[in-house]
């Protein structure tokens, strides 16, 4: 697999007050503010937190009724054009003409890029090829491609352009595990001298995976920062306990119950959220990035 070396350029994308509602009435975006600069930037939300429309307002494709939006000296709103001519952008789902092979595929795409030198395609379109590991298969149809295949297509013509900014919206959904991580691995490398926005419902994917991230919800920033500087502000004051299944309702009403799961032995593995034991049953564990956004969630429901 090639791998991607540019002298390291610091770039960043500023978000201002970026507020969108629909004409039903929901408020997709509600003053987000937010600094991203090189490298993953996760954004995570449960399912209908507003992550697609902050995308799909910083990929140029809709309007937000105000706030401002600058990546480095480009003003996007109003000049969504500059924009795009360093943007990748890979959506959540994404259709490709059937009986194309990928190799077509990519000329026609850098066609539309604005690549007319046939040698400057041919190179490129081996480049991105090789850097996706679909070399092998590059005269398969992509219509036939796995989900993770069809995945490192989606990459492989977003990288056409060389693009500076770079956003994917919730790629890993419906991979098997060791697509999943071939893809993830892949964005990884991209990333290094890149903005890299990544989308995802899954803690797993950020947490070993992205510089910093957003947690998400009807709109709103609920917290932001790294996974380590997240998880800082919940560690030591974690708790687990083991209850049946009867006591378990019983506990989220007295405590402030984050996740529950069941164990081996059918009983509910109990994690909760308290800067004090909350009785001599509760041990305290380790704080994940998971429990950080529970706890968010359960802060934010509490507050609103």
């Amino acid at each position: 697999m090639l791998t991607l070396i540019h002298k390291c350029i610091m770039r960043a994308l500023h978000i201002e007050n970026l507020s969108k509602t629909y004409p039903n009435g929901v408020a997709a975006l509600q003053n987000i503010s937010l600094t991203i600069g090189n490298g993953m930037f996760g954004l995570l939300g449960s399912n209908g937190a507003g992550k697609s429309s902050l995308m799909r307002t910083i990929a140029t494709l809709q309007q937000p009724d105000y706030g401002s939006l600058y990546f480095d000296s480009i003003n996007i709103l109003q000049d969504p054009l500059a924009l795009r001519r360093v943007l990748g952008y890979l959506p959540q789902e994404f259709g490709v003409y059937p009986k194309e092979s990928a190799e077509s595929l990519l000329k026609y795409f850098a066609v539309l890029k604005g690549m007319l030198s046939p040698k400057e395609r041919s190179h490129k379109i081996q480049e991105v090829l090789e850097l996706t590991n679909l070399l092998d298969v590059k005269t398969k149809h992509v219509s036939d491609y796995s989900g993770g295949m069809k995945q490192r297509f989606g990459i492989a013509q977003l990288l056409l352009n060389d693009p500076e900014l770079i956003i994917v919206d919730e790629p890993t959904a419906g991979l098997d595990p060791a697509e999943r991580k071939r893809f993830l691995n892949l964005l990884r490398e991209i990333s290094r001298n890149t903005v890299v926005i990544f989308s995802t419902h899954l803690v797993d994917d950020v947490r070993d995976l992205c510089n910093n991230l957003a947690m998400i919800n009807q709109g709103k920033v609920l917290i932001s920062g790294s996974p380590k500087e997240l998880i800082h502000e919940i560690e030591g004051k974690i708790w687990e306990c083991s209850v049946s299944l009867d006591q378990k309702e019983l506990m989220e009403e007295q405590y402030l119950v984050l996740s529950s799961a069941f164990t081996n032995d059918n009983k509910m593995a109990i994690r909760a959220y308290s800067p004090f034991q909350p009785s001599h049953n509760f041990l305290k564990t380790e704080a994940t990035l998971e429990d950080a956004y529970f706890f968010a969630l359960s802060k934010y429901t509490m507050e609103g």
